[in-house]
């Protein structure tokens, strides 16, 4: 067994996980188990660099909010602001304090700088606007978009005024009162105003479309590949407050559902610009639905990387990451019977393993699923192997601060 292992385990680097894929994939997606731990967030940096130089990506994507990933992307095409300011504004989730997403943001500027637009790094954001206590304003998006076609199309098509949306869209603090995560009752999103907003979106979205021969003449392509993303985001946030004001018993599961959408739309249109680079945890990204313990009972439901794998196909890979310890955590050395004890005793620090070749090799009985002592790590189901590309073990995650 111990022999079968170490057949389908690799040094760590960016050939290593290309060598276990038919192709090179559109979108190149890794996990991780956990968030907030910059050796992971250094793999990750490794890895990029080593996919830029030598696999031709150009474009990063992580788990965090889309509009906010903007203000990231404009500072490392542009030098637009400063990296205190984008590292405060640009990202969600609170991931602007790690060291690993400073260090990023401040190679990708250092690799474009001088470079021509073609030949430059592109950072996106591909989670939606949404926090685990509640979810933004749709303001900006919706009016985002709005903008846009008022200055390019004929006022006439318009499907209302500005001045329109400001008076159904009201104060910000209705849309985000924390106290509607827990109370239905609490939520704005099933209000007069809120259904004549998402009629209102929904025309604007497809005036975008309808008008796109047009805007794409009249326009930069990054312009309107913006306000598409100013469209998704509206209607996708608009969806998302009307089933936080919902009743029923499937509210959590279409919630963390429509979350994930929003995701995997993000993640189709990252696509179509070349191949792409994807951070995120592993539950985001795996093929198999997703599963979490809430208040009310278990919810599950498609993963952003099973809605993207469903439609592209081989153009998705997907390589988890694992790990032995955090020991800062609680995390200690893994029972040896489980996967990620059998990885532990293995001499590398960190590996690429051939996910399927794995499971292959420990037969139709996989171990069973390691116990965390710690909620924030979600150990790797291996269930999942045969349908993981790869796996990347990290044998300690050592106590680093993140600021």
């Amino acid at each position: 067994m111990a022999t079968h292992i170490k057949d389908a385990v690799q040094s760590f680097e960016a050939a290593a996980v290309m060598r276990l894929l038919p192709a090179r994939p559109r979108l190149l997606a890794l996990g991780e188990p956990t968030h907030g731990e910059d050796t992971l967030l250094e793999l990750r940096n490794e890895l990029f660099r080593q996919l830029v130089e030598r696999e031709g990506y150009r474009t990063i994507a992580i788990e965090s909010d889309c509009m906010m990933g903007l203000l990231v992307d404009d500072y490392v095409t542009s030098g637009s602001g400063s990296l205190d300011e984008v590292m405060e504004y640009g990202f969600s989730h609170g991931w602007g304090a790690y060291a690993g997403n400073r260090e990023l943001v401040g190679w990708m500027r250092a690799h474009n700088d001088g470079r021509p637009a073609s030949e430059q790094l592109r950072f996106a954001g591909f989670d939606g606007p949404l926090e685990i206590t509640g979810a933004a304003s749709p303001r900006q998006a919706l009016t985002a978009l709005h903008g846009y076609l008022a200055a390019r199309v004929d006022a006439d098509l318009l499907p209302c005024t500005a001045e329109t949306l400001d008076r159904l869209l009201g104060a910000d603090d209705r849309w985000t009162e924390p106290a509607a995560m827990m109370d239905p009752a609490q939520s704005v999103g099933q209000s007069a105003d809120a259904g004549q907003l998402r009629l209102l979106a929904d025309d604007l979205v497809a005036l975008l479309d309808a008008q796109t021969p047009h805007l794409l003449t009249a326009t930069a392509r990054d312009d309107w590949d913006r306000a598409r993303l100013y469209g998704r985001t509206a209607t996708g946030l608009l969806r998302y407050h009307h089933w936080m004001a919902d009743t029923s018993p499937a509210r959590m599961t279409r919630l963390c559902a429509q979350r994930d959408l929003m995701m995997s739309h993000n993640l189709l249109a990252v696509a179509t610009r070349g191949p792409a680079f994807i951070h995120a945890h592993n539950s985001h990204l795996q093929r198999e639905k997703s599963t979490m313990q809430m208040w009310q009972g278990p919810v599950q439901w498609w993963s952003a990387g099973a809605l993207v794998s469903a439609q592209l196909g081989d153009e998705y890979a997907f390589v988890a990451t694992t790990l032995g310890t955090i020991r800062h955590r609680g995390v200690d050395a893994p029972p040896p019977d489980t996967l990620e004890g059998l990885l532990y005793a293995l001499p590398d620090d960190r590996c690429v393993i051939d996910a399927p070749r794995l499971a292959a090799a420990l037969g139709e009985t996989p171990p069973p699923l390691r116990e965390s002592s710690w909620f924030g790590y979600a150990p790797f189901d291996p269930a999942h192997l045969a349908d993981t590309d790869g796996i990347v073990f990290v044998k300690d995650v050592p106590d680093v601060p993140h600021s």
